[in-house]
Order: structure tokens, then sequence, then C-alpha cells
């Protein structure tokens, strides 16, 4: 008996999870959609694996190597460090092309889909500024 009572928790528990990831799922891809709209990028590009992120780096207004650079380290397993720093940067550059600092763009890189929510749907304007 007292297993069955365990499994049930178990399913329920899962079952929670899953809404959450899909939940979060759901709020990255609608505030990254609405992100590179205003930064006049294709929104379906959000739920374009590797196309998100080159579209992120054009945001941030870094090179075609610094893409490159942070996809190949990515898969290198330790290494993949550093492209975590990369994007970290990436999203700082993002945040002060939509005119804000670098403490919102840590934030961006902490909660995305609260902070891509907040630059989609609120009142920022991409402006670049020359990195």
């Amino acid at each position: 008996m007292i297993g069955a009572t365990s499994n049930a928790y178990s399913w329920l528990f899962g079952g929670v999870m899953w809404a959450f990831y899909i939940v979060w799922i759901v709020l990255v891809i609608a505030g990254m959609w609405k992100t590179f709209t205003k930064a006049g990028h294709p929104g379906w590009g959000a739920i374009i694996p590797f196309y998100n992120l080159w579209i992120m780096v054009k945001m941030a207004q870094r090179t075609t190597g610094w893409f490159w650079i942070m996809l190949i380290l990515s898969l290198i397993p330790i290494v993949n460090i550093a492209a975590v720093i990369m994007l970290l940067i990436t999203d700082i550059d993002i945040s002060q092309n939509f005119g804000h600092g670098a403490g919102f763009g840590v934030l961006l890189w902490l909660f995305a889909p609260i902070m891509y929510l907040i630059l989609g749907f609120g009142s920022s304007q991409y402006k670049p500024v020359k990195n």
C-alpha cells in the first residue's frame, strides 16, 4: 500500500514539474518573440535553436565570430562555462541597446523569462549603442 501512494505522489510531482517547465518555455518564447520584433528581427526566430542565439548576438551588435565561438564553446564540456560568460556579456549588451544598464543585463541573464517579457512588452525601445 505504501508503494502505491508513493508512486501516485511521484506522478503528481512529475506532472506539476512538467507544467512549470512548459509555462517557463512559453514565457521565454513570448518574451523573446516580442523583443526580437522590437529590435527589427523576425519573432519566429525565438523558437529556432541556434538561430535565436544568432539574433541575440546581432541585437547585442557582436560579430559573427562571437556567435561561432560561443556556439563551439557551448558544445565542449567544462569549457562551456566560457560560453555562459559570453552569454552574460551578450545579455548586458542587449540590455544597454534597450536603454538599460548592466544590472538589467545580469537580471536578463539570470531571469530570462521575466526580463524578456519586460523588454518585449514594456516601454523599452531598441536603440543600438556602439559597443
